[in-house]
């Protein structure tokens, strides 16, 4: 405790005004006591006037709001925050990837993989979990529960050729943004790494925003590619049905490319992917028979909960009001008390 100090819980212009008034009010009752007095004009006795001021006094530094301040060193938490981005293009649900083996999935599976790897590998981290097509979704807010982000993996499909607009990388950049700086603000110490799972494929003729507005708020990224370089034919998927693995109980049906009139090939673009996370000071990494997220683990990965203590120190006003509150109490009780005895006299 370095002693005491004035800190008005309603603020230095409301208290000082409140305080004004109740001395302004302490001390008109002494001078018309003083008056009345001389005058013999009023009843009112010394103890009486002595108590009402001293009313007027305590609630005006009551107003002021006495306080202690006590000293505290601080110490900053040091976590680990992970954001996964997943692109849900039509592309994804081509069947063209592999994860750590020969076989072959659709795109997004192979992206649910490396979302459930991600959570095992950040073990006591927190997560938050975004998917882009069209648009970019925040879907799970930052959270230490992994569970929440492997079932939000889960549930993950391609979204409807209908609404489909072309695939344009930047369309998760705005909510990026915004959830970054809304977890650096409310994490300053922590390590903040960002995975982003896609094919790369740009086919809007809308020139691509660059990535490197992210830099600031991010320790580490990543852009993950799934798919391949041979590419394959997409899925057309139908409104409410999310092809994942480019299959169906029916013939299949294809996107087709209107400049041949041949199904579309979409093909994984690794130059757009190293450009991203050029951009972001990141790395690129291809998921494939022998690739997968253990060789995209961030080297800043925090310890679990690391507490460091920095060299500032904060100081905070504890409000010590009480003592004068009890006082107040008191006599407001006994010029109650006061006035039913002399109300009595007076019938």
């Amino acid at each position: 405790m370095n002693g005491l100090t004035l800190s008005p819980a309603l603020g230095w212009p409301a208290g000082s005004i409140l305080a004004a008034l109740m001395i302004i009010m302490a001390i008109a009752a002494i001078v018309l006591h003083v008056r009345r007095s001389a005058h013999g004009a009023s009843d009112e006795t010394v103890t009486a006037c002595v108590r009402r001021v001293l009313m007027c006094v305590l609630a005006a530094v009551m107003a002021l709001t006495p306080s202690v301040i006590e000293t505290t060193t601080s110490r900053a938490v040091n976590a680990t925050d992970v954001v996964v981005a997943v692109d849900v293009t039509g592309s994804m649900a081509v069947a063209d990837a592999q994860y750590g083996s020969d076989t072959v999935s659709s795109r997004l599976d192979a992206a649910r993989q490396a979302v459930n790897d991600i959570t095992a590998r950040y073990a006591d981290s927190s997560f938050a979990a975004l998917r882009f097509g069209a648009s970019g979704t925040l879907d799970v807010p930052l959270t230490p529960d992994s569970n929440a982000i492997t079932n939000w993996a889960d549930t993950l499909t391609a979204e409807a050729t209908s609404v489909s607009a072309g695939s344009s990388l930047d369309a998760p950049l705005d909510q990026l943004m915004l959830s970054l700086k809304s977890i650096r603000n409310q994490h300053p110490d922590d390590v903040i790494v960002l995975y982003m799972i896609t094919d790369g494929e740009q086919t809007s003729t809308v020139t691509r925003r660059s990535y490197s507005t992210l830099r600031r708020y991010l320790d580490d990224a990543f852009t993950i590619g799934v798919g391949s370089t041979d590419g394959g034919t997409i899925p057309n998927i139908a409104d409410g049905v999310g092809n994942t693995n480019g299959q169906s109980d029916q013939a299949q049906q294809w996107v087709i490319d209107p400049t041949t009139g041949q199904p579309g090939i979409s093909k994984l673009d690794e130059n757009n992917l190293r450009d991203i996370a050029d951009e972001m000071g990141g790395s690129y990494v291809h998921m494939d028979a022998t690739h997968t997220i253990a060789n995209a683990l961030s080297a800043k990965i925090s310890e679990q909960w690391k507490l460091t203590t920095t060299p500032k120190t904060r100081e905070r006003a504890i409000p010590v009001v009480w003592p004068f509150a009890i006082a107040l109490s008191v006599l407001l009780a006994w010029e109650l008390g006061a006035w039913i005895a002399m109300s009595r006299r007076m019938l």
